[in-house]
């Protein structure tokens, strides 16, 4: 199935994209976070940062939601405010 991936704030410039689309085979969103590793290995420590957060079609989620054809994944840093 086809999947957006979006990146924002500093994960954005550290993965260099703000975004790709890929053809998965991943039913959750842990493990689409799997693929998008193995195939660029450089990304896994912004990857696997415990503090990243994700949200599926704009709604904040775990890493267990399900996900399903033409989802919009986002992943992101903690936001602090000030």
């Amino acid at each position: 199935m086809m999947i957006r991936v979006l990146f924002f704030a500093s994960l954005k410039e550290q993965l260099g994209t703000p975004n790709v689309e890929m053809e998965t085979t991943a039913s959750r969103v842990d493990e689409l976070l799997q693929q998008l590793i193995e195939q660029n290995p450089r990304w896994k420590p912004h990857l696997q940062q415990g503090t990243l957060l994700c949200a599926v079609n704009q709604q904040l989620c775990d890493t267990e939601h399900p996900l399903a054809v033409g989802d919009e994944v986002a992943f992101f840093p903690p936001v602090t405010g000030g």
